[in-house]
């Protein structure tokens, strides 16, 4: 686990420039940095001659030596790769290797993926990883790169093409430096996509010149031509078979570390069904990590306590600090553009409390998303009686989340107005605070790729609803939440429910096992027998922070100036009265408002924190 960056370009890069990227990557990766820095040729470059660049920050969990570090090289230093994840279950591939004559220096799984490349090609290394990554492959012997972000979208990868020139990063920070000033333009659409959705989707970001890399797509660059081709290379497949040993196989693959290893556990399905497979695998020696907040309806810390005490496992609760004034500034860069994911605070101050114990931690993402947990879904599907039927209904400015709520779910297609199920700003309150413009779009979510022909438009239902989530909100929202939480600590976190083997599993079963009521009743086979037999019919409560109360206390001095700032720094998309307007409402009895504004407060801070390095040199 790491944080990666790099450029390869046309003309000579100054140094500060690799410096100030790799330097936006230090907290992902705190135990070593290195540069490689070549010239037009690909030899080693002098200061002034830098046209390539391949740029590491290592948080070392498997094979911590020096030997180990990357950027790595291939013997005959033609190949050089660039990697943040982990990829796991790879040891008979690395047997075929060795018989085939490769020699292995490290028993890293950097080296693993360098030496099946370059024994297999791009197809063949893809076609055999096993858990998540996202890397940059130098091949210098055919003049390529190759960048490749993993099947569910665990790890990130950003790129910019410029003028023939490419960066990437694990980061928008870490790319925006090569970026040069007069393009670093923040876009006007993806500050509309993020107050429509709380994250700007793949593969958009903040920034007109910068993009994001979708789940399961690879990009290949040509240094001669100076093309960029992307191009999606997996499509998930069923396979038949029982999926239990699947998911026994995909929990303890993942138990593989040379750094110390917990357990992130709440009190729902998917982390107490980690927790369960681990404890029947005798892996007992785990601890559980609880976040725990005092006195809140929303608290499953004692759930959670005793759920592992069921299953013989330690469990260490940490208490949610009340006030979170001095650390708001931290997170939202660490959440590196704007992102409004609520139960993001909890996660990173849970992730900074475990980091001080552990290096790696299994979390139970992904369950929902796979087996149809959320009750948005069964809300949405009431309405699909109106399949295609749209009405060219006009969407008005209003301030109240509910004014015109069904003239804008009629004037939406029935595909995009499941985004209304979980948003951020309504499309007409998005009006408001826009000064009553017209929207460019009214949902950013990207369509999916095709999973099955139950998703194809023709036919509205559960698994259409399921792909939007695999495209959208799991990759871009979940998983992003979760890396750059874990990951601003250096904490790796593990996710066995997106392992690929398994998912193909589950898809494979009935409609009848996979989708039920309650949800995931499907895993009652696998969990613990010691845990309560009414397990599955516990209410379902998120992971929620007391938001009220920071908006009130910790909050509260950030609403002075709001508008005139958010009107500065979007370069007027937002009406300063509009947005104090909004913002006012709230705070003299519009409780519902909550979310949406603190969606405003993260973007005023993201922008001021982006605004401050677009205008920088490095």
């Amino acid at each position: 686990m790491c944080g990666i960056a790099g450029f390869f370009s046309r003309t000579p890069v100054a140094a500060a420039t690799a410096d100030a990227m790799l330097l936006e990557l230090a907290r992902r990766g705190p135990d070593a940095a290195h540069q490689l820095r070549l010239d037009q040729h690909g030899q080693s470059a002098a200061d002034d001659a830098i046209h390539n660049a391949l740029l590491h920050a290592r948080l070392s969990i498997i094979d911590p030596r020096p030997e180990a570090d990357q950027p790595m090289r291939n013997d005959d230093g033609q190949l050089w790769i660039c990697y943040n994840g982990e990829v796991y279950d790879w040891e008979n591939d690395k047997r075929e290797l060795e018989q085939a004559g490769a020699v292995f220096r490290t028993h890293s799984d950097t080296e693993f993926i360098l030496r099946a490349y370059e024994a297999w090609g791009i197809d063949g290394l893809l076609s055999r990883l096993r858990g998540m990554f996202a890397f940059a492959i130098l091949d210098l012997r055919q003049g390529k790169v190759h960048l490749a972000r993993d099947r569910m979208g665990e790890k990130p990868l950003l790129y910019a093409l410029l003028d023939g020139n490419l960066a990437f990063g694990s980061l928008v920070r870490a790319v925006l430096p090569f970026v040069p000033l007069a393009a670093r333009q923040f876009s006007p659409a993806a500050i509309d996509a993020y107050l429509a959705h709380r994250y700007i989707p793949a593969p958009a970001t903040v920034f007109e010149n910068i993009q994001r890399l979708e789940n399961g797509y690879c990009l290949e660059f040509d240094l001669t031509s100076r093309q960029l081709k992307k191009r999606r290379y997996w499509q998930p497949k069923a396979e038949t078979g029982d999926w239990l040993p699947e998911l026994d196989h995909a929990v303890a693959m993942r138990t593989v570390a040379d750094r110390p290893l917990g357990v992130l556990l709440s009190g729902g399905i998917d982390s107490t069904l980690i927790a369960s497979r681990l404890a029947g695998q005798g892996y007992q020696q785990f601890s559980t990590f609880t976040a725990a907040f005092p006195g809140s309806t929303l608290d499953e810390s004692v759930d959670a306590a005793d759920s592992a005490q069921r299953m013989g496992l330690q469990n260490i609760r940490i208490t949610m600090p009340d006030n979170l004034a001095a650390d708001f500034s931290r997170i939202v860069a660490d959440l590196d553009q704007p992102f409004a994911d609520p139960s993001s605070f909890p996660t990173w101050y849970l992730a900074r409390e475990v980091s001080k114990q552990v290096k790696v931690v299994l979390v139970g993402d992904g369950g929902d998303e796979l087996l149809a947990g959320y009750k948005r879904m069964n809300k949405h599907l009431r309405t699909r009686w109106r399949r295609h039927i749209r009405l060219p209904l006009g969407i008005r400015p209003a301030l109240s989340g509910k004014q015109g709520k069904l003239a804008t779910e009629l004037a939406m297609d029935w595909q995009a107005a499941y985004s209304l199920r979980f948003s951020g700003l309504t499309p007409g309150q998005r009006r408001f605070l826009q000064g009553g413009r017209a929207l460019p779009q009214l949902c950013y979510w990207r369509k999916p790729d095709d999973i099955g022909p139950e998703a194809s438009d023709a036919v509205p239902g559960l698994q259409s609803l399921l792909a939007i989530d695999f495209a959208n909100y799991l990759p871009d929202y979940i998983l992003q939440k979760s890396d750059l939480c874990t990951m601003a600590h250096g904490l790796e976190g593990r996710a066995p429910l997106l392992d690929h083997g398994l998912y193909q599993h589950l898809l494979a079963t009935s409609d009848a096992e996979r989708y039920t009521q309650p949800a995931k009743l499907i895993f009652r086979r696998a969990m613990h027998p010691a845990l309560p037999a009414d397990f599955f019919q516990r209410k379902k409560r998120g992971f929620n922070p007391p938001l009220a109360g920071w908006l009130q206390t910790s909050l509260a001095e950030r609403f002075a100036g709001l508008g005139q700032r958010l009107k500065r720094l979007t370069d007027g998309q937002l009406d300063a009265q509009a947005v104090d307007t909004f913002s006012q409402a709230y705070r003299q009895g519009e409780a519902a408002l909550a979310e949406q504004v603190l969606q405003l407060l993260i973007l005023d801070e993201s922008l001021q924190q982006l605004d401050a390095l677009r205008r920088a040199l490095p």
